[in-house]
């Protein structure tokens, strides 16, 4: 059985900074994509991050770009997400995925999905 389970979250002030870790078990997921989404209360689904197998290509959406680093590690099967300069808008439930099989900017391009983190920033 795949397992997807996230860390990390939690309560932070603005300006904070949280580091989310993903274990993966039940397959190696060393070939394959891996990445992050949120989720806020009454909005959909929304990517944050995704890297490559190799881990030297990464992409982020604009709204996080040079505040959260994506980042892995194959020989534990984990996906981690460095988030500095955490704004409330930042608030989510944060999910780990893996497996893209299309436009990684959708959620229903991503085939395993952990049951997410809360992150929180208060102002």
């Amino acid at each position: 059985q795949v397992q997807l389970v996230e860390s990390g979250g939690g309560l932070v002030q603005t300006g904070g900074s949280l580091r989310l870790s993903c274990a993966a078990s039940g397959r190696t997921f060393s070939s394959k994509s891996m990445g992050w989404f949120r989720q806020a209360p009454g909005k959909d689904r929304e990517f944050v991050s995704s890297v490559m197998p190799s881990g030297s290509i990464t992409y982020y959406a604009d709204s996080v770009k040079g505040r959260f680093t994506i980042s892995r590690d194959n020989a534990k099967n984990a996906v981690f997400l460095q988030m500095n300069s955490l704004k409330p808008e930042d608030t989510a439930i944060y999910y780990c995925t893996a497996v893209r099989g299309g436009d990684y900017l959708q959620p229903l391009s991503w085939t395993y999905w952990g049951q997410g983190t809360q992150v929180t920033v208060s102002s």
